[in-house]
This record gives C-alpha cells, sequence and structure tokens, in this order.
C-alpha cells in the first residue's frame, strides 16, 4: 500500500521505496548508561527520603521543598531509564514503531504530576509566612549540603553521554541545576543562623518552587508538542527541505513530514519527484545517512515519484 493508497485513491500508485541509516537500531542512547542511572536513582532517592525526614524534624519547608525538588529527579531518571530500555523493544503488528512514543507520554504525566506537587508545597510555605515555625538551621544546612553532594555527583555520571542523547543531557542539566538548589537552601540556613529572620526559610521554598515550575513547564510545553507529532525544537525543517530538494535528480519535494518517535529519536517521510527515473537503492541508503548525520533523523521513508505531470494526491501544502 503506497501514502496515497492510505488516503483512499486506489487510482494514484507510485513506486514507494523506504529508505534508513546503515541500521535500524535508531536509539542514540547508550546502552551502557543503564547502570548509571540505576546508581543515580539510588542516590536521589536516599537524599529524598533523608531530607523529607529532617525537613519534618527541623520544621523547614525549604528542606521539604528540596526534597520534593529532588523526587522529581526520581521521576526524572526513572523516565530516561524506561525509554532507553523500550526503545530496545521490537515492534509489534500493532504498535509498529515499537514503544517509543511511551517516553513521551512518560514526560507529560512526569510535568503534570510535579506541577500538582509544587503547588501544594507553595501552599505550605505561603501559609507560613503567616504563621512561622522555629527552624533547626544547622540540620537544614547539614543535610541540603549532603544533598548539594550527591546531586554533584549524580551530575557526573551523564557528562560524558550528554552530547549524544537528550535523555542523558536532560538528566545532566536537571542534576546540575539541583545541585545549585540544594546550595541554596543552604544559605538560607546559614542566613537563619546570622539573622534569626524565620520567614527566610518559606521564602527559599518558594524560590526552590518557582526553579521546578519554570524547569517543569518547559518539560510539560515540549512533551505535549511531541505528542501532536510536531517537529523536534531546533531543527531546521527548512534546511532538511532544501537539502532534499538539492539532490541530484530531484525536481521538487511534498508530502514532506518530520516529527519525534520518542524523546530521543527522530523519523521523516517524504515524496521526492526524479523525473530522470527511480534513482537507484544506493541514493535512498546515502540519502537516509547523510539526514542522519546532519540532522539526526534516525527512520527515514521517501516515496519516489517518476513523472511530474502525476498529481499526487498529497502534492499541496494544505494536504495532510
Amino acid at each position: 500500500m503506497t501514502d496515497s493508497d492510505a488516503h483512499g485513491d486506489p487510482h494514484h500508485e507510485h513506486p514507494h521505496d523506504h529508505a534508513d541509516g546503515h541500521s535500524h537500531a535508531h536509539s542514540h542512547a547508550p546502552t551502557n548508561f543503564g547502570p548509571r542511572f540505576l546508581v543515580g536513582i539510588g542516590l536521589n532517592i536516599a537524599i529524598v527520603v533523608l531530607e523529607l525526614v529532617f525537613g519534618l524534624i527541623s520544621h523547614s519547608v525549604a528542606l521539604i521543598a528540596d526534597a520534593g525538588h529532588n523526587l522529581s529527579d526520581v521521576l526524572g531518571l526513572c523516565v530516561a531509564y524506561v525509554a532507553i530500555i523500550l526503545a530496545a523493544r521490537p515492534p509489534s503488528d500493532r504498535f509498529t514503531y515499537g514503544l517509543k512514543g511511551s517516553s513521551i507520554l512518560a514526560a507529560l504525566f512526569n510535568a503534570m504530576f510535579l506541577l500538582v506537587a509544587t503547588g501544594a508545597l507553595s501552599y505550605e510555605a505561603i501559609r507560613r509566612f503567616f504563621d512561622p515555625e522555629p527552624v533547626a538551621a544547622g540540620t537544614m544546612m547539614a543535610v541540603a549540603a549532603v544533598g548539594m553532594v550527591i546531586n554533584a555527583a549524580t551530575a557526573a555520571l551523564f557528562v560524558s553521554g550528554q552530547g549524544d542523547d537528550l535523555n542523558i543531557r536532560g538528566a545532566f542539566l536537571h542534576m546540575a541545576a539541583d545541585a545549585a538548589v540544594s546550595a541554596g537552601v543552604v544559605l538560607a540556613g546559614l542566613l537563619i543562623l546570622v539573622t534569626g529572620q524565620l520567614w527566610l526559610d518559606p521564602l527559599m521554598s518558594l524560590v526552590i518552587n518557582a526553579v521546578i515550575i519554570f524547569g517543569t513547564w518547559g518539560l510539560l510545553r515540549e512533551s505535549v508538542v511531541m505528542s501532536l507529532a510536531a517537529a523536534p525544537k531546533g531543527l531546521p525543517v527548512g534546511d532538511v527541505r532544501g537539502f532534499l530538494a538539492g539532490l541530484p535528480g530531484v525536481a521538487s519535494v511534498h508530502d514532506l513530514h518530520i516529527w519525534s518517535m520518542s524523546t530521543s529519536e527522530i523519523a521523516l517521510t517524504g515524496h521526492l519527484v526524479t523525473p530522470g527515473g527511480h534513482p537507484g537503492d544506493a541514493f535512498l541508503m546515502e540519502t537516509a545517512h547523510h539526514l542522519n548525520e546532519r540532522f539526526r533523523i534516525g527512520h527515514v521513508t521517501l516515496q519516489i515519484e517518476t513523472d511530474e505531470t502525476t498529481a499526487c494526491a498529497l502534492a499541496p501544502d494544505e494536504v495532510v
């Protein structure tokens, strides 16, 4: 079945060709990062428990808020780890792309959950402004300092892979930012010790929550956009179209679609008009290779049309 057949036009047929890179293992996620994710998850679960327990003991909402922030790290690392596992699963008759898109759904759920949790923590912090409670600033500083060290150590686990996979890069940036947030809690504890002003604790809690909301809002926006099959952020679609149109023998390009298969993989489909005849399998393989090298598009499907006078039902830009 051609693309046009799928749109209900039985009289319109073109040769359909599938062009992929040199391998069908399209995931860019290094498989050896699985154990690093498990170590990072374990370390962050430990700091969540530590900060929550001592936050309740010391009556520090800033410390509890930082525990919530570190819980977001656990969920984020879990999402990235699950995405790597699911990307390796083979496709089925029903899920022809496998379960790659599940990482997008997980990111969407993660963002919505974190926004709700942050709202509850912010409500408690605002209440503390009107009803301040004594804070064990020394305990607050010590526990947050431990969290800062653990977050920095976790970030170091992903330094070498951040250039190869979006999930790993996101994990690195998130953990590095969290180390800075924990440093902020240490600073709040120090200021409370020096000044005795208890309102600094809920103020720092609100600052931490603002950092969470800022980062989570971007995650929510990107996951919604990905779920709507939009072109990945930062990908120059015009450059991709220009590259395809400039290939030898290609007269025009239409029905071009680029979308995220998962949080780390990109797919492309398009029709190439080649009046000189079918360019051959080598042309398709080389085109897929260049798309992967230049634009990180790993799953390419191209339909070749050799007659310019044949009206393709999918040629107009407004037709999908």
